[in-house]
């Protein structure tokens, strides 16, 4: 299982005693549904009131969630978390900045190949496709690479009478490798 900082930890319980999912969470503080999720595994940063949101959300504007995971699901000799240590996590000044303000750890905890089935077959599409979206990113638009930070992605569910479909979008911007000419200087 991933090794993920505290303030994840208590994020997904209280997602969970929340009831909420990461669509709800997403509408309501205004940010995209995939990034929501990623913030919850620890895989992005926000600012101190997206952060706050986040917290009213899933707390409701009470801290009787966080005092219920303090109590029933925090792992022996843990020191507590608070909604303050909560949302400097979210904001990244937490135990998962590894000592620099917005620092994330993205290889956190993830075996390669996945064992996980779904991360599994994400992980396959690379394998089988990827020198296909390579060569097709070459044909469309030069040498160069999707950027991963210039990035958006989404993920729907599509109604298809064989069984439903999982759509899952990737939107980067080109990044076109620097020619000989750039580098004399």
């Amino acid at each position: 299982m991933l090794n993920l900082p505290l303030h994840c930890q208590a994020l997904l319980q209280l997602k969970t005693l929340s009831g909420l999912t990461f669509s709800d969470i997403s509408t309501k503080i205004d940010k995209p549904e995939v990034w929501t999720a990623a913030l919850f595994y620890g895989q992005a940063t926000t600012d101190e009131d997206t952060a706050k949101k986040v917290f009213e959300v899933l707390s409701e504007g009470s801290k009787s969630s966080l005092e219920a995971y303090n109590k029933d699901y925090l792992p022996p000799n843990t020191p507590q978390v608070t909604q303050e240590r909560l949302i400097a996590g979210l904001a990244g000044k937490g135990q998962g900045s590894l000592g620099v303000q917005g620092l994330v750890d993205r290889d956190r905890g993830m075996e390669m190949p996945p064992k996980d089935p779904v991360l599994y077959r994400l992980y396959e599409v690379l394998l089988v496709y990827g020198y296909s979206y390579k060569a097709l990113i070459a044909e469309k638009f030069g040498d160069g690479i999707m950027s991963a930070i210039d990035f958006r992605t989404s993920l729907e569910r599509k109604k298809d009478p064989k069984g439903d479909r999982v759509v899952i979008t990737m939107d980067g911007k080109f990044l076109p490798y620097s020619s000989t000419e750039a580098w004399k200087g």
